[in-house]
């Protein structure tokens, strides 16, 4: 091997794997980027949510906005409604509330979540601070349509179909970044003396060498856990979820709305997950075969399908088993694992393409190096990512925690605090003193910084036992509030409707 690193393989395509190699050949030119996936491995292909951080990686990588609206179905996400996830009462008022992407007003300025239980406590927390709420329940775009690409009136991502991202991905990064791809299906792993992977032996093109080694296998986690015998970090004793029921099912009607952020409402024993492209609506039922079977999922989420107006005639769901956790190590000698290779928790909060960003996008800030680094680079990077990973659990348990569900076992065992990691545990008790702070978490780069845990909390329904705020805070919080709905005032009649955005953008595209 050379003293610097020069060649990269990318094991796996479909998103995971096709994002990372569009990024290394962006980012690094000089390298020589190889993909080697198999027409033998299915792709999982239901990862539909991103986060805002996904218009940023699409600019790096050289990809037109509205082209990738036009061949990927895409829409805008504006963020995430929670129904019934507090008490489960499908007729009670206040059993909903946003996550949405954009920064409270005043975020960070002033005490927001002490003036609002103060005086607002009433209405939705995010209602009061943020306009997105309004703009999402008029069913706006997030900009107008003349608003440059990328660029944003209101904060937003994407959802997308999943199948059409990696074909776009693929043509983009072959054909324009110059990645190297190879149909084959991998035999076997070949070794240096000390340990390192020498290549991979392929079925058809023999022994494909490289510097380094990228897994994105999927769950199969090909290199890291079965090559190097890396075990999966279970996290089943925090987050019960393990199974999923995926289905795609097409509008009532024509011209249907297309839903501006994505919908997960609880149910007895799950949440199902809702996200409307401009064609179809992708629906999934996430649930605990510790706490209910199929049968009882698939009647979920039929019963949701019937009362949400999907059509009667509808493709039958299939059957997604994984165990949540993470893996103990994600990079070890020259291999680094990213995408469900390195792990899965459950699609809540789309976090998994987000966690495949952070970690392309730090692989690109450490290369190129001498392979004498890459120990060096392996141990911060395992320690990086094994505490985003935490942080990931902490907040996604936060949406169970909180709930005052008592319909069945599931959520019971949920809210039960012996099921909360000690770092949440312990969050929470200063919490109840103060607001979550941006010193209450370790890193600048949070996955989920404070601004999403107080969407989470006040929207749960959570509530601060502070102490009186002075008359100077009380009024800076309070001008806070106004200018946030000022703002809704004046951006809901001034952007257009999601469906004709989208319409807008299809159109646009030679």
């Amino acid at each position: 091997m050379s003293e610097r690193l020069r060649s990269v393989l990318v094991l796996g395509g479909g998103s995971a794997g096709w994002l990372v190699a569009a990024l290394l050949a962006a980012e690094h030119p000089e390298l020589t980027i190889t993909l080697v996936e198999s027409d033998e491995v299915p792709i999982i292909g239901v990862g539909e949510g991103t986060w805002p951080s996904m218009r940023d990686t699409l600019r790096c990588i050289g990809l037109s906005e509205a082209e990738f609206v036009r061949r990927c179905q895409v829409s805008f996400k504006q963020g995430s409604r929670f129904d019934r996830w507090i008490r489960g009462d499908a007729a009670a008022e206040g059993d909903r509330y946003y996550h949405p992407f954009m920064l409270p007003v005043g975020h960070g300025e002033a005490d927001l979540a002490e003036a609002w239980a103060a005086t607002q406590g009433h209405r939705p927390f995010a209602d009061v601070v943020s306009p997105s709420v309004q703009i999402c329940e008029a069913g706006c775009a997030p900009k107008q349509l003349q608003t440059p690409e990328f660029g944003a009136v209101a904060n937003y991502a994407y959802h997308f179909d999943a199948g059409l991202f990696g074909q776009m991905l693929r043509e983009h990064a072959t054909q324009r970044l110059g990645v190297r791809q190879v149909v084959d299906h991998v035999e076997g792993v070949l070794s240096q003396p000390d340990g390192d992977i020498a290549a991979l032996q392929t079925r058809g093109h023999g022994a494909l060498a490289a510097d380094l080694f990228v897994d994105c296998s999927g769950l199969a986690s090909r290199l890291l856990g079965q090559h190097f015998g890396v075990p999966l970090k279970s996290q089943r004793q925090v987050l019960f979820n393990d199974a999923a029921l995926p289905v795609q099912v097409p509008y009532a009607r024509e011209g249907h709305p297309v839903a501006t952020c994505t919908i997960a409402t609880a149910w007895a024993k799950g949440w199902i997950w809702d996200i409307g492209l401009p064609t179809r609506r992708g629906v999934g039922c996430v649930f605990s075969r510790a706490h209910a079977d199929e049968d009882e999922a698939r009647a979920a989420l039929h019963a949701y399908l019937d009362a949400t107006g999907a059509p009667s005639e509808r493709a039958a769901p299939r059957l997604i088993r994984y165990d949540p956790g993470y893996r103990e190590r994600f990079w070890v000698k020259n291999c680094v694992a990213i995408g469900l290779a390195s792990g899965f928790i459950e699609p809540l909060e789309a976090s998994a393409l987000a966690l495949v960003e952070l970690s392309a996008q730090r692989l690109c800030q450490e290369l190129p190096m001498p392979r004498a680094a890459m120990a060096t680079v392996a141990r911060r990077f395992n320690d990086d990512f094994s505490y985003r990973w935490a942080r990931v659990i902490d907040f996604l348990k936060l949406h169970y925690a909180l709930s005052q569900r008592d319909d069945s076992d599931y959520w019971r065992a949920h809210r039960d605090p012996s099921t909360w990691p000690e770092a949440l545990r312990e969050s929470l008790v200063m919490w109840r003193l103060r607001s979550p702070a941006r010193h209450d978490f370790g890193r600048i780069d949070e996955v989920f910084p404070a601004a999403s845990y107080h969407y989470v909390l006040y929207g749960m329904g959570f509530r601060p036992d502070t102490q009186p705020l002075s008359a100077a805070k009380l009024q800076a919080a309070r001008a806070c509030f106004d200018e946030a709905s000022r703002q809704a005032r004046r951006f809901v009649p001034g952007l257009p409707g999601h469906r004709s955005l989208i319409e807008h953008l299809f159109k646009s595209v030679p």
